[in-house]
């Protein structure tokens, strides 16, 4: 499965999923009529859409959304970005200050809820899928593990993540993703953009 192929899943099981059919469930469904080593490319080119947006900028994006994000959190928050398809991905790759625009970050704003984008089942749909295969959800991850040692690199989260800045500080929150802090924290005074409000910094999760 090439990252092509893997979005043509992705963007399949957003049309058809629904309200009591959500999107996690739909793509299990889709996986598991595939092939183990189908669910196995997929998971490697999952982890690596993931580990791509494994940024401070992009935890920032969701501590904002999620009024606040601890690291299971900001796993469930990539996760969701996969889930938005390969257009928002994308948008909120190159800029994650890009996701006020998003239709489900205002409205989650808008009725004061932090729910938006986060997404813990689309982490399992591999393992369930493989699961349904096999009899267990757990040969999944002997399967996985012999399958990423096989990988001329193998798959890690910790890529370059960018420069480390404290999400607790909503001045600079307010200068690095001006429209999302607008949207989430709201207006800022002058006053507390030059620094001369609030507690002193706190270090960034």
């Amino acid at each position: 499965m090439d990252t092509t192929e893997f979005w043509t899943v992705i963007e399949a099981a957003r049309s058809a999923a629904t309200e009591d059919r959500p999107f996690a469930e739909v793509l299990t469904d889709e996986l598991a009529t595939r092939t183990k080593e189908d669910i196995l490319c997929y998971q490697e080119r999952f982890d690596e859409a993931s580990g791509a947006v494994y940024r401070w900028d992009v935890w920032a994006a969701a501590y904002l959304i999620g009024g606040g994000c601890s690291d299971d959190s900001f796993m469930d928050f990539r996760a969701g970005l996969v889930a938005q398809g390969r257009d928002w991905y994308e948008r909120a790759a190159a800029s994650p200050d890009r996701l006020a625009e998003h239709p489900a970050v205002i409205a989650a704003a808008g009725a004061r809820r932090d729910w938006a984008l986060f997404d813990e089942e689309t982490n399992y749909a591999a393992a369930r899928a493989f699961g349904r295969i096999t009899g267990d959800d757990e040969d999944f991850y002997e399967a996985w593990t012999e399958y990423e040692a096989s990988l001329d690199c193998p798959l890690c989260d910790h890529n370059d993540m960018g420069e480390d800045f404290d999400f607790d500080d909503p001045a600079e929150m307010h200068s690095r993703l001006p429209r999302l802090a607008a949207l989430c924290l709201g207006d800022i005074t002058g006053q507390e953009l030059a620094g001369g409000a609030g507690e002193p910094p706190s270090s960034a999760p």
